[in-house]
């Protein structure tokens, strides 16, 4: 069975990044904290250029096993930052796509930032996964509003006040039995009407939490 995550390309980019978050802690925003709430997006995007902010190890495998499991077509992505997490559902899709015969499917990722998405892209290169990946470059809530086709899984790990309007936004094209995937739940405050909704069955959902760092919430849409 293949594993794309264990060849040595993969894993050399994953090793290298996960390093270099681990310094995240020096490097805070460059915003004076007294304007963080009146900044634009545009501007917290460049305040936070040089912070990884990403998914965990353990998280990225559960992305991983997710997507191989659910062999979705179309997998979007709701913040690239560096693209450790846009590698590990990039290997999952490619590895889907060496055992069937409808191709590896692709992977739809956004980033604001231009620093981010040049690192990203670069990485991904590095790793030999970038003919999977579109970055779609800007506000998520306009790059993402032109996807037409039905979405198998939504992984949500942009701006935490953003993951349920881009969930409300892509909830018309989520396939039957779509995975939404949100990160650090436990985290940030502002997730608790992201939570309330997917866990609310009326809304359409069977979610579970998923104990993996800061907590992360698997959803699975029934199509309300």
């Amino acid at each position: 069975m293949t594993n794309t995550l264990q060849s040595p390309k993969v894993r050399a980019v994953l090793d290298r990044l996960f390093e270099d978050a681990a310094r995240d802690g020096e490097n805070g925003p460059d915003i004076d904290a007294g304007t963080w709430s009146t900044a634009t997006p545009r501007q917290l995007a460049d305040a936070c250029q040089a912070i990884y902010m990403p998914i965990s190890e353990p998280g990225g495998r559960l992305l991983y096993a997710l997507t191989r499991a659910a062999r979705p077509a179309t997998v979007v992505e709701f913040g690239t930052s560096y693209g450790i997490s846009t590698a590990y559902l990039a290997a999952a899709v490619t590895d889907n796509g060496a055992v069937t015969d409808n191709g590896a499917g692709r992977v739809l990722t956004t980033e604001l930032s231009p620093v981010k998405i040049a690192a990203a892209q670069a990485n991904l290169e590095q790793a030999g996964l970038a003919d999977v990946v579109t970055v779609l470059a800007g506000d998520a809530l306009e790059t993402l509003s032109g996807v037409l086709e039905p979405v198998g899984l939504l992984f949500l790990d942009g701006w935490k006040d953003l993951c349920l309007p881009v969930l409300r936004l892509l909830e018309p094209r989520l396939a039957p039995g779509a995975l939404v995937v949100a990160d650090d739940v436990d985290s940030h405050a502002s997730m608790a009407d992201y939570l309330g909704y997917v866990r609310d069955p009326a809304n359409g959902y069977v979610s579970i939490a998923f104990p993996v760092e800061d907590g992360m919430e698997v959803s699975c849409w029934t199509g309300a």
